[in-house]
């Protein structure tokens, strides 16, 4: 199936470049510089342990360039500062071509249309919460980006319309004894420049929109990888499937004087279960043997008083978010937590927004964290879009 994918992309994209040769005059390119970044201040309280630090944030340039009205080039640069140093990342660097009205095809480093909140939701001037939900992002249980081909495009269907894509990548790679992290041995790494097995994952998100104004869209999600593992190793056939359901609601709503906007997400993920042997310290060995399955799911309901007839409140935004993450239990990262959140944001603009926001995360398990969690936050955030 996955080469029969490939084949008929690279047969569409030959058939219509060459129909389309002035697509690639000179005369026709144009270069434009996006992106978005943000500042703040971060307050913490974890387990009693107080810290608080102004932050830097981060600087997302997006570069994009128009060959023509077929042929596009997008990239962003992800430059992370709130570690202390400068961290810079690849987050996507893609070619597309516009192949007819309802298909393009797209190659390179991708975000992964898993769901929605990565692709469209995570820039921090687009994301009304200055975190991420649980189990979203960094370390989180679903794909952010892939190297690979992906055909996608949008088609009416009565009053509505339905959106596709259909892609396959590099996949992921599973963390084994043998790794840096040998105590999140079981887990996946999504962002991956080289397949480590000759093995392709396969993904595909369905999106509906049932009604005339696009307010509303439910979206089902479907990523597989046959083998995880290295190859020519014990885990070469480890394979791995995922699936998510998202749903998303904006509308202005005369009854109550403004915009209201619900986003949720909810990810699944199962992975062939085997035996892990891992050195705890040098000589000691455990056997970590759990069903591998972990789950995460977020909702966020904002709203938006923009009927107001004064200035001022029109621009504010009320936010709240809920979600939750569980990685199995038994394995060395073990995870059981949940998170609330509310805030009240001030829009400056309609790409630059002020972030006041109280965070609360409390369960078990992570990283960094051995045992009970209670982590109390509050983040001022200053976010940008240009």
């Amino acid at each position: 199936m996955k080469k029969i994918l490939i084949i008929c992309i690279l047969s569409l994209m030959v058939f219509n470049l060459q129909a389309q040769q002035n697509d690639f005059k000179s005369s026709n390119n144009q270069f434009m510089i996006r992106g978005f970044g943000d500042v703040g201040f971060n307050s913490f309280n974890l387990n009693g342990d107080k810290s608080s630090s102004f932050n830097a944030g981060g600087f997302s340039p997006i570069f994009l360039f128009k060959q023509s009205d077929r042929l596009m080039f997008e990239s962003e640069l992800e430059m992370d500062m709130s570690t202390g140093s400068l961290d810079i990342g690849l987050e996507y660097a893609d070619i597309m071509y516009v192949l007819n009205d309802y298909v393009t095809v797209r190659a390179g480093k991708f975000l992964v249309p898993f769901g929605t909140f990565m692709e469209r939701l995570h820039p921090s001037w687009v994301n009304r919460m200055p975190t991420k939900p649980l189990g979203f992002g960094h370390d989180g249980i679903a794909p952010m980006s892939g190297v690979g081909v992906e055909l996608r495009g949008a088609f009416r269907i009565g009053s509505g319309t339905m959106n596709y894509s259909v892609y396959t990548t590099n996949g992921p790679t599973l963390k084994t004894p043998n790794g840096e992290e040998p105590m999140e041995s079981g887990m996946l790494m999504f962002d991956n420049l080289k397949d480590n097995n000759n093995n392709r994952a396969f993904g595909t998100r369905i999106g509906l929109l049932p009604f005339s104004d696009s307010s509303t869209e439910i979206g089902f999600s479907y990523y597989a990888a046959g083998n995880v593992g290295t190859k020519e190793t014990a885990y070469e056939n480890i394979g791995a499937k995922l699936f998510a359901f998202d749903f998303s609601f904006v509308k202005q709503l005369p009854e109550i004087g403004g915009i209201v906007d619900i986003k949720s997400q909810y990810a699944k993920s199962t992975i062939d279960n085997i035996t892990y042997t891992v050195e705890e310290e040098p000589g000691v060995f455990e056997d970590l043997n759990f069903n591998n399955v972990s789950s995460s799911y977020y909702g966020q309901l904002s709203y938006r008083p923009t009927m107001s007839g004064n200035s001022f409140i029109k621009n504010l935004e009320f936010v709240g978010r809920y979600s939750k993450l569980e990685t199995p239990v038994g394995s060395g990262f073990a995870t059981n937590k949940k998170e609330f959140s509310f805030g009240l944001n001030y829009w400056l603009s309609w790409h630059s927004l002020i972030k006041l926001n109280y965070q609360n995360i409390t369960g078990e398990g992570g990283h960094d964290v051995v045992g009970k969690i209670n982590e109390k936050a509050l983040f001022l955030n200053w976010a940008i879009g240009f």
